[in-house]
């Protein structure tokens, strides 16, 4: 069952208009964030659950179908274009789940975890967003670090470390990093 769900999420995120270069090879961009998230959430849980695996697969699913650019560029606008894409990952996710006849409780639960309903108190919830943060600071960050000043870029450090586990910290710290943005990392968990 989990592979043909995931062969779904992928089929749907094979659409993205917008690439990146992933092993050489102009990609759908949100498929290959799919497979990275798969990718980390094994490495941070040998056996996770039918239902992580399905939300950290369908985490970003059809992404570029609610535009930034479409909200104010202020921090009211991202949150609610980011609450926004919650709901419409987690709208794609239980239909997608609907139509292979999975349970209703582990629809309930991937929606719960993409969009984080219980962030504070579920712990799966915590350790997807540790896997999320793991995932940009692994991909994403050296891209992030070099578009944003020193002090932007400190500032969403704190805010990332702030969201993760200490076992989300741990793997953190183990990743590789360029010297500068090791710099920045340090710097911003002083």
């Amino acid at each position: 069952m989990i592979e043909k769900i995931i062969a779904k999420i992928d089929a749907v995120n094979a659409e993205d208009p917008n690439e990146v270069l992933y092993q050489g090879e102009d990609c759908p961009k949100e498929l290959v964030y799919g497979q990275r998230m798969t990718e980390m959430l094994h490495e941070y849980d040998a056996t996770p659950s039918i239902a992580m695996q399905i939300a950290a697969r369908g985490q970003h699913i059809q992404r570029w179908a609610i535009p930034r650019s479409d909200y104010p560029m202020d921090r009211k606008g991202y949150l609610k274009w980011r609450t926004e894409l919650k709901l419409m990952h987690g709208k794609i996710l239980s239909g997608l789940l609907g139509e292979e006849g999975v349970d209703q409780s582990t629809i309930d639960k991937v929606r719960d975890l993409v969009t984080k309903k219980r962030l504070k108190t579920d712990a799966e919830t915590q350790q997807l967003e540790d896997v999320v943060c793991l995932v940009f600071l692994k991909y994403y960050f050296e891209e992030f670090a070099a578009e944003h000043e020193d002090e932007k870029v400190i500032s969403i450090v704190q805010k990332t470390w702030g969201k993760m586990t200490e076992k989300g910290h741990e793997m953190a710290l183990k990743l590789d990093y360029e010297e500068s943005e090791l710099a920045l990392i340090q710097k911003a968990l002083k």
